[in-house]
């Protein structure tokens, strides 16, 4: 069997060589190495074992619902600056109508191998859109410390900054910490959200949120660097 990269040989009987065969072999090309559990772009899903790469569309459903989740921000916004406890609870429903797209279409992208790495980047990035969004506006309303709000979004933007400062070296995808990071921060800006949440309940919620994302922004940290040292020991 011919290993991609390498020309193809016909074989025209014993003694015999084609020019094809008497070419000089030439090395395949190894494909750049992929975050572990992430999959690839192509040749991921079915039908990968059979030999054909298979090119996944940027315009994939997955990336369709980052997309939304990421234009849905600004009435999300409109709707927690009007006064009125309906106006309250349609911001909180949009709120989780756009959370809950984050994880439907990280799943669709695993489920139907429709890994891209433009989806590793803007949904990240989508996420981030949308907690910012919300805490600087409950902040301005007094209702969240502004020192959370910055703490937090000093963290987003710091890890945002790093994944396009290394990404010539390769994109870190997000990890299980990251998930875990955005659920609380999810759940904590809900409770928030919401009318008569008593405040201990909402600072427990904000705290734990609070610890996990300084810890995983360190994390994120560790893995750059370690992907430059891999990166650098491949070119050396």
């Amino acid at each position: 069997m011919t290993e991609r990269g390498e020309p193809p040989m016909d074989v025209a009987g014993p003694g015999k060589m084609t020019p094809e065969s008497a070419a000089p072999p030439v090395a395949a090309v190894p494909d750049e190495p992929t975050s572990a559990g992430e999959g690839t772009a192509e040749g991921a899903g079915e039908g990968a074992g059979d030999g054909v790469a298979r090119r996944v569309s940027t315009w994939n459903i997955a990336n369709v619902l980052t997309i939304a989740r990421l234009a849905i921000v600004p009435v999300f916004t409109v709707f927690l600056f009007i006064e009125g406890e309906g106006w309250r609870l349609a911001a909180l429903g949009v709120f989780l109508l756009a959370s809950l797209t984050d994880q439907l279409d990280g799943w669709l992208a695993r489920k139907y191998a429709l890994v891209t790495d433009f989806g590793k980047i803007a949904d990240p990035i989508a996420d981030k859109a949308l907690i910012g969004a919300a805490l600087l506006s409950l902040s301005y309303l007094g209702e969240i410390p502004w020192w959370v709000t910055l703490v937090i979004i000093a963290r987003e933007a710091g890890v945002t900054l790093l994944r396009f400062l290394v990404i010539r070296h390769g994109v870190i995808p997000a990890s299980y910490g990251g998930k875990v990071k955005t659920v609380l921060q999810i759940v904590a800006i809900a409770l928030y959200i919401v009318p008569g949440v008593p405040d201990v309940i909402r600072w427990v919620a904000m705290g734990l949120a609070l610890v996990v994302t300084v810890g995983t922004g360190a994390d994120y940290v560790v893995r750059a660097v370690r992907l430059r040292q891999v990166a650098r020991s491949a070119q050396s």
